[in-house]
């Protein structure tokens, strides 16, 4: 008789991210009819002619062979000069590796660090996405309460921490906040880590999309300790500042030699290596990169100050975001919870919105990695997330969708009833 065998990654439940994609998909094609697409970060801008140019030349010229599971030598020089000049970050080819997307090098990292019974420390708003990946690397995660304002506090960090405790990820721009954390309070989570021995995550995918002041690096407040002393792991993607989702393309500058050679050989299991023509695209991006980011920052500017100001005058905004892609916006005055929100708001109007519960997911891990069950933290659940990256006419069709819902349910509208 066989016995069933609950894996740690058959236990872990799949992200709302991935329930709202699939329900709009589904909704297109039972109605014919396209479905306002608020829920996924996914720009309406293009690459720069030159990105896929260099993709082609690329594939012409036979340049699809493998390359080490580091990268090309030469987009991995290229990149090590950008944060020089760009985020002020003293890094070296030997410490920076590519990745077929931030999100897979961000995996790779966390397996790269993680040990048994390990911990993260994660804030309670997260990007499901780092929790999965926290539970299939084998960490336990530690979810820590934010403030009023959305923003983490040490003191906080320092009381939810246990012995166990190995790393702090920090994400600024964060998702699904657009809070910006500024050089003091990085400087004070940086001092944290390092007094208790922690590694430090910094996930920048949103570098080049902040809109009051400039971004902060956290690896650029440790230029001047000694290389193999430094903890700060730092994680980037072509993906949000040069409009390349599909391209599939990231970067890792490893905090020293050491954690740099443990995670060339998870690179080895895992890709083998990243594709190369879009690391030539990649080299391309980087030649005209100030252009670029600076336009595809004022696109995304542009839509934050003339399609979220309803929100904030409805009161559902308490403030237009600092940084990133996408907006908190809290739907309690209608009676609904996030999940039945989205759910009738995609039904009624054709606009699809991602619960903020499930980016305030609550596991309970066994002494195995798997998940128990799961619950949500409970002031969460009348926030839905909005992404103000796409296309501004789409966006301004769906805010006005949204709140003709809010005014509807307010009205006693269509099944208003929680």
């Amino acid at each position: 008789m066989s016995q069933e065998i609950l894996s740690a990654a058959e236990s872990i439940p799949s992200s709302c991210l991935h329930r709202i994609f699939r329900a709009a998909e589904k909704r297109e094609e039972e109605t014919g009819v396209e479905v306002v697409k608020l829920h996924v970060g996914d720009p309406y801008f293009n690459p720069s002619d030159n990105v896929a140019d260099a993709f082609v030349d690329a594939v012409r010229r036979g340049e699809t062979k493998y390359t080490g599971v580091e990268g090309l030598p030469e987009l991995r020089a290229a990149l090590v000069e950008k944060l020089r000049s760009d985020n002020d970050v003293d890094s070296a080819v030997s410490r920076l590796l590519i990745s077929p997307g931030s999100c897979q090098g961000l995996a790779a990292l966390l397996q790269s660090l993680a040990e048994p019974g390990a911990e993260i420390l994660l804030p309670e708003l997260h990007w499901p996405v780092h929790l999965q990946q926290s539970l299939l690397a084998g960490f336990r995660p530690v979810l820590y309460s934010l403030g009023a304002d959305l923003r983490p506090d040490p003191e906080v960090i320092a009381a939810a921490a246990t012995p166990r405790t190995q790393v702090l990820l920090i994400n600024s721009p964060a998702n699904p906040t657009g809070v910006v954390l500024d050089r003091g309070e990085l400087g004070a989570l940086l001092e944290l880590a390092r007094s208790r021995g922690w590694h430090v995550i910094s996930d920048e995918a949103y570098e080049h999309f902040l809109y009051e002041r400039e971004h902060i690096s956290v690896a650029s407040l440790e230029r001047d300790v000694p290389v193999a002393e430094r903890i700060v792991h730092s994680v980037f993607s072509f993906s949000k500042s040069f409009a390349m989702t599909g391209y599939r393309l990231g970067y890792i500058a490893l905090a020293n030699d050491r954690a740099a050679d443990v995670m060339k050989v998870v690179q080895e299991a895992n890709i083998i290596g990243t594709s190369t023509p879009v690391q030539y695209a990649g080299i391309a991006a980087l030649e005209s990169r100030s252009d670029a980011t600076a336009t595809n920052r004022k696109l995304v500017q542009r839509n934050r100050d003339v399609a979220l100001s309803p929100l904030i005058r409805a009161g559902l905004l308490r403030e237009l975001p600092a940084g990133g892609w996408y907006a908190m916006v809290d739907v309690a005055r209608t009676g609904l919870d996030a999940e039945t929100f989205a759910t009738r708001l995609l039904e009624s109007k054709g606009v699809a919105v991602v619960p903020g519960d499930g980016f305030a997911m609550r596991p309970d891990v066994d002494d195995r990695g798997r998940v128990r069950s799961h619950d949500y933290a409970p002031w969460a659940r009348h926030l839905v997330r909005i992404a103000f990256c796409v296309d501004p006419t789409a966006l301004e069709t769906g805010v006005r969708g949204l709140l003709e819902f809010v005014d509807e349910c307010g009205d006693g509208g269509p099944n208003s009833a929680g």
